[in-house]
């Protein structure tokens, strides 16, 4: 991974705005369409802002400054009075970000209310309108008061149910009035309702009451229905349909705007009034959904320029004095006039972000209500990076960016947004290279990212989790050595639930006193807690947080909703997805090192320095009695399967780094008991059996491990089972057959060299091994895994066959000198070594097939020919020239006739050139980079002065016989 200077991010990789600056948005880019959008709104807001600056320029220096005396004081001095002082203002708090959205952004000039919010506004100010009226009319106080106060307190009432204030609450709050406030509504319309004196007739005053009571009953009803009350929850469950409940939120808003029409005939009989009261809502509802004063201030700009530029009375006096006036004051309010219209056209434009914002939604895979947040989040950071710099250059902006930027800022909250907008573009395939390409040309991301790792606080949780994922997307393309502490960081993810389990299960003598005290202590807490705080907490939950909402209704129940359903499909939003077993930060930090692992070589090596990493990584492959906080078995086994799957990757580690790795693992002192539970339970999975039995494999490399493996008989018994296991067509499949692939190399791979590990296998019950081997042979998946097997066999266990052992070599020996004559490399090797301890262990027999099938020649002139082809010996068959001299040897100690024949392919020739062309690799049974395994008793030199002393002996043996 490359550095960046500075820590900076590398920009010239992100995706531009298109602009007249040139600059091009990447074809497929889910956020083109929202880029353009603002940078139209950017480049007309901006031109508004120009324009501003220019009025108060124009105002400051040639009207006040060259006209104070002139300008009339009634109008014209303080209207460019009030326009300067409005554009200082919004120039000073434009250094300030939040001020400046505060006071005059084209974002969030409006704040959308929703129809629900809507309707509950209107009642309300409807209702605080009547009973002002009614007061005031008992007061009978002046007329003019009387509107001011009138306006006074529902400009309040209004600003107070704004959507911008309610944001400022907590959410409990915020919950407590969404359920509350339509019941509160009707209850304030009580008041109002006309009284007794009002009607002319007892009935018609009895119909109006009877029509509130209703609808305060059909208000009351699905309010309570939310209440977490125990004995409502029942009752609703019970007794009410969850179908009916589906409807709560119609019946609401059809008693809110019943309670609208309501108070409009309450109000008065006058149809004029009537219709002035509506204007008022309608005035009401613009109030409300105000974000700012950005349109307040337009509007102030649009209807002081229009009256001065139509009226044009400047001034009434002609005098060299007012030369220039009125055209000065008609730039000025020109220049106003378009200020105030650019701002209108911006916030109107502005209204439909929406659609470019739902689509990037869609395009970019973001889903429920935090993929909203997301594109909201990333629209305002776009906006503002467009309003920076010069207004026609090219931006470079795009998601990953605001990503990046938002991990590396100081808030929390914008740090979990931004590590979940990455989680959510590295899951979606189409973004997810160009996603990895930028992250990893950061280094300060990385470094925070990863930093996020460590964060413990229950605030941080969801951030660290999500944390974590991305860290686990980008493990695959990273090495590690240049960022610091990176082990320690995610070796903080395994100890979430394994540190608090070390401390339970210490034995009883090795408690320390710090521990007993912080047990006295949790006791003591919870014996102060206070039964009333707990009640008024629960009463507070009870009747504040309103029970979840069907989340639609039964389709079968309305053809109305499965029609709108397919009509505003594009238009919805995908839901969230549900939580996945993977949700658990052990089983990131362990796909994490996994990646890492399988990215580069140095990384293993990295993880091999972190103090304890591997112990903790081996502590949950014990899936059956690993007792954690992670209850949930499927979580225990996949957490198994990824300790075992990044055991796997640092035991086949190549070379000498590899050596140090097997070595660490072999000394925790359960690996091997675990992996034996695994490989013993009949209801572990095929991939759990395959990495144990991988991990066997490649710690029996070493003499000494091999040995220990061994002496747990469970191991081999296992490895038995599934090797030589042949369950008909259920055991065909592609798992079975690996599995038993698998078990096989490690059974190999435990006989080479160890005399106690074969006599084990040859003495397991309920096998008659080689039996099984040689049939094995006839088949060619495992073919040479028995041929190994065999060889390892007759080599150290040759004493202990019994006769129909060997009856069983004699009769597969044919196959095994058929295939000498047509294998190559490592293949060849196996069946020459096992042809050569098959001559050893039954002679007699050996040269009997020989014969019997007229071969002999041929079988000498192909070991000849083999030995002269590899005198480079390779790494994936390093020992096939040993083999063929010791096959040599045999042979001629079997008959001393085959040194003639080996004479004849100039055997003595190509053994003088084994003895001056010898190869360290050749000392070894096995080669894995630059170390070798498995080294061998007798050096190959030995073999060959052995070799060509016996073919010497005969030779002469043979000229005497003749002589």
């Amino acid at each position: 991974m490359s550095n960046t200077t500075g820590g900076e991010h590398t920009q010239t990789q992100a995706l531009p705005l298109e602009g007249a600056g040139g600059g091009k948005v990447k074809v497929g880019s889910p956020e083109k369409l929202l880029n353009d959008f603002v940078q139209l709104v950017a480049v007309i807001e901006r031109l508004g802002n120009a324009l501003g600056t220019l009025a108060f320029t124009w105002a400051t220096v040639i009207l006040l400054g060259g006209y104070p005396t002139v300008l009339k004081s009634d109008s014209d001095f303080w209207y460019a009075t009030t326009i300067v002082f409005l554009e200082a203002i919004r120039m000073f708090t434009r250094e300030n970000r939040q001020d400046y959205q505060l006071f005059f952004s084209t974002r969030g000039a409006f704040t959308p209310i929703g129809f629900n919010g809507l309707l509950t506004v209107m009642v309300y100010f409807s209702t605080v309108l009547l009973i002002l009226r009614n007061y005031h009319k008992i007061r009978r106080e002046p007329e003019l008061l009387d509107y001011i106060v009138r306006i006074s307190i529902l400009i309040a009432i209004t600003l107070m149910l704004s959507p911008s204030v309610l944001k400022l609450l907590s959410n409990s709050l915020r919950c407590g009035i969404s359920l509350w406030s339509p019941l509160l509504a009707v209850l304030l319309m009580a008041p109002c309702m006309p009284q007794r004196v009002h009607y002319d007739s007892k009935s018609s005053w009895m119909t109006s009451w009877i029509l509130y009571t209703i609808l305060l009953l059909f208000v009351l009803l699905p309010t309570i229905s939310r209440l977490r009350f125990p004995c409502i929850v029942n009752l609703v469950d019970h007794v009410v349909s969850r179908k009916l409940l589906a409807w709560r939120q119609f019946i609401l808003n059809l008693c809110m705007f019943a309670s609208i029409v309501m108070l409009v005939f309450i109000f008065d009989d006058d149809p004029i009034h009537r219709l002035g009261m509506i204007m008022l809502q309608v005035v009401a509802v613009l109030l409300v959904s105000l974000g700012n004063l950005q349109i307040p201030a337009a509007i102030v700009r649009v209807v002081i320029a229009s009256i001065r530029l139509h009226k044009q009375n400047y001034t009434t006096a002609n005098s060299d004095a007012n030369i220039n006036l009125k055209t000065s004051l008609n730039i000025f309010y020109g220049i106003v006039l378009g200020q105030g219209i650019l701002y209108i056209i911006a916030c109107l434009v502005e209204l439909f972000s929406s659609i470019p914002r739902r689509s990037l939604i869609r395009r970019a895979g973001f889903r429920g209500q935090l993929g909203v947040e997301y594109v909201n989040r990333y629209y305002a950071y776009a906006l503002e990076k467009c309003m920076e710099g010069a207004m026609l250059a090219p931006k470079r902006i795009s998601l990953v960016t605001f990503a990046m930027d938002s991990i590396d800022s100081d808030s929390s909250n914008n740090r979990l947004y931004g590590v979940q907008v990455l989680h959510s573009l590295l899951k979606k395939e189409q973004l997810r290279a160009t996603t990895i390409s930028k992250l990893t040309t950061s280094t300060k991301t990385v470094a925070t990212l990863f930093s996020m790792l460590a964060w413990t606080s229950h605030g941080d949780a969801e951030t660290r989790l999500f944390a974590a994922k991305v860290a686990a997307e980008l493990a695959g393309s990273l090495r590690i050595v240049h960022i610091p502490r990176v082990m320690q960081l995610v070796a903080s993810l395994l100890d979430t639930d394994h540190h608090h389990q070390q401390k339970t299960r210490q034995h009883f003598l090795l408690i320390d006193i710090q521990d007993a005290q912080e047990q006295c202590s949790t006791i003591q807490q919870g014996e102060h807690n206070s039964s009333v705080l707990r009640y008024w907490k629960r009463m507070a939950i009870y009747c504040f947080i309103p029970v979840d909402e069907p989340s639609t209704m039964d389709k079968q129940s309305s053809c109305l909703h499965t029609c709108w359903k397919r009509m505003t499909k594009f238009w919805s939003i995908p839901g969230e997805e549900p939580p996945s077993d993977q949700d658990c930060l052990p089983m990131q930090g362990l796909l994490i090192l996994e990646r890492l692992a399988n990215f580069d070589a140095e990384n293993c090596m990295e993880i091999s320095k972190a103090t304890g990493l591997i112990t903790k990584m081996i502590d949950f492959t014990s899936y059956r009695n690993y007792q954690t906080s992670i209850n949930n078995e499927a979580q225990q086994i996949i957490l198994a399967s990824l300790s075992l799957r990044m055991l796997r990757r640092l035991a086949t580690t190549k070379g000498k780094s590899g050596v140090t790795l097997r070595q660490q693992i072999l000394e925790h002192p359960f690996i091997l008991s675990n992996l034996a539970e695994i490989l013993g339970d009949r209801e572990s999975s095929h991939e759990l059996k395959e990495l144990s039995a991988e991990i066997l494999k490649h710690h029996a490399m070493d003499r000494n491990a091999s040995e220990n493996i061994g002496r747990i008989r469970v191991i081999i018994s296992s490895l038995m089972h599934e090797f030589l296991s042949r369950g008909g067509a259920s055991s065909s499949t592609d798992s079975t057959h690996l599995l038993r692939k698998i078990a096989g190399q490690a059974l190999v791979m435990l006989a080479m060299e160890s005399v106690n590990n074969c006599l084990v296998m040859l003495m397991e019950p309920g096998y008659v091994f080689i039996r099984e081997l040689t049939t094995m042979i006839h088949d060619d998946n495992y073919k040479y895994t028995a041929a190994s097997l065999l060889g390892n066999m007759c080599e150290h266990a040759r004493h202990k066959l019994s006769n129909s052992d060997l009856n069983d070599l004699c009769h597969t020996l044919r196959e095994v000198l058929e295939g000498i004559m047509d294998a190559e490399g490592a293949e060849l090797e196996v069946l020459i070594s096992l042809s050569s301890q098959i001559c050893r262990a039954i002679p007699e027999d050996f040269a009997r097939e020989l014969d019997r099938g007229q071969i002999k020649e041929r079988f000498v002139e192909r070991l000849v020919t083999v030995l002269h082809a590899n005198m480079r010996p390779s790494a994936h068959c390093p020992g096939i020239r040993r083999v063929i001299v010791e096959h040599a040897i045999h042979l001629i100690e079997c008959n001393s006739r085959y040194a003639n024949d080996f004479h004849k392919c100039q055997m003595f020739e190509a053994l003088s050139k084994v003895e001056s062309t010898p190869s360290m690799a050749e000392n070894y049974r096995l080669l894995s980079g630059d170390a070798g395994f498995m080294e061998h008793r007798t050096p190959l030199y030995t073999l060959v002065a052995r070799a060509k002393e016996l073919m010497n002996r005969e030779w002469v043996r043979g000229i005497s016989t003749i002589t």
